[in-house]
């Protein structure tokens, strides 16, 4: 289970690392799940780490983009109807809920669920039952479910947006998925992830990454994060190289400048897992305190930074 997980969520970050621990922790577990990032973060493979690295692998894991569904097809579409329930329901529908039965429902963008449907989900939540649009019985469902959001739910909930008390079924057990820049060292692993599956894909071979674009890849922001990456992966493949990833050979920053701006980040990162405490942040990058304050001292860094 401990590889299936390593499959889903590839890197080798401190943060990625936790997040990990924290997944493999809840294994055993058949508690719900609400997991927060960034578009493009890679949330949905938090849930399938979740899934596959739990007793329900062998199960259905069912993934529903909430804020992509018509609200008029939603109720449909996530929780079934009966034969003549609507105008042109000729015959009965099983919803994304049973369907997943067993195994894992993950719900992303769940911010997105129209207001009155909220009320459904939360009977799911707490009794583990459905009810099928038509129906006046309800359906036993076993499953766990995840959502993901990039949303604050809490404010959305105070603003009337999202039922209150779903927020509260929701957010008992969080995970957050930390966005591509702040763990910058697992870009390498990732882009040569997504350069081989963009080979296989369009049957072309797999081409080394030069030096300079693997610096001018770690330096990137990636606003649109795990998602931009393969984005960019495939358009090297595919001969597409981005001029701003590409850069110039007369305009590149000298070697050493580079490393420090990496090695910075770096530090910037580990003291933000621990805390701001330089201790426990020289203990994750495996130095001695004395070292890592020296080297912090000619970056110009101090913790609280």
């Amino acid at each position: 289970r401990g590889s299936a997980v390593e499959r889903c969520l590839v890197g080798q970050s401190t943060a990625l690392r936790r997040l990990r621990d924290d997944i493999a922790s809840l294994s055993s577990a058949a508690a719900d799940v609400l997991v927060l990032g960034e578009t493009g973060a890679g949330k949905e493979q938090v849930a399938r780490a979740l899934h596959e690295g739990g007793a329900r692998a062998a199960k259905p894991f069912v993934a529903i983009n909430c804020g992509a569904i018509p609200e008029s097809m939603f109720e449909s579409e996530m929780f079934g109807h009966e034969a003549g329930a609507f105008t042109g329901a000729g015959k009965r529908r099983i919803g994304k809920v049973e369907h997943a039965s067993g195994g894992t429902l993950f719900l992303d963008e769940v911010e997105s669920m129209p207001l009155a449907l909220q009320v459904k989900l939360l009977r799911v939540l707490q009794e583990r039952r459905v009810e099928r649009l038509g129906s006046n019985t309800s359906v036993p469902v076993d499953l766990r479910v995840v959502a993901a959001t990039k949303e604050d739910l809490d404010a959305l909930s105070e603003a009337g947006r999202f039922r209150r008390d779903l927020f509260f079924r929701l957010n008992v057990v969080t995970l957050t998925l930390p966005p591509l820049r702040e763990r910058r060292e697992d870009i390498p692993l990732l882009f040569e992830r997504f350069l081989v599956q963009a080979a296989v894909k369009y049957q072309r071979p797999v081409i080394e990454v030069p030096p300079s674009l693997r610096r001018s890849l770690m330096l990137a922001d990636w606003p649109g994060n795990v998602r931009e990456l393969k984005n960019a992966a495939e358009r090297y493949v595919l001969g597409f190289l981005s001029p701003d990833l590409a850069g110039s050979p007369g305009a590149a920053p000298s070697l050493d400048a580079l490393l420090d701006r990496v090695e910075r980040l770096v530090i910037e990162d580990a003291l933000k897992a621990s805390g701001q405490r330089i201790a426990e942040a020289a203990r994750t990058l495996g130095l001695p305190r004395k070292t890592l304050s020296d080297r912090m001292r000619r970056l110009g860094l101090s913790a609280g930074d």
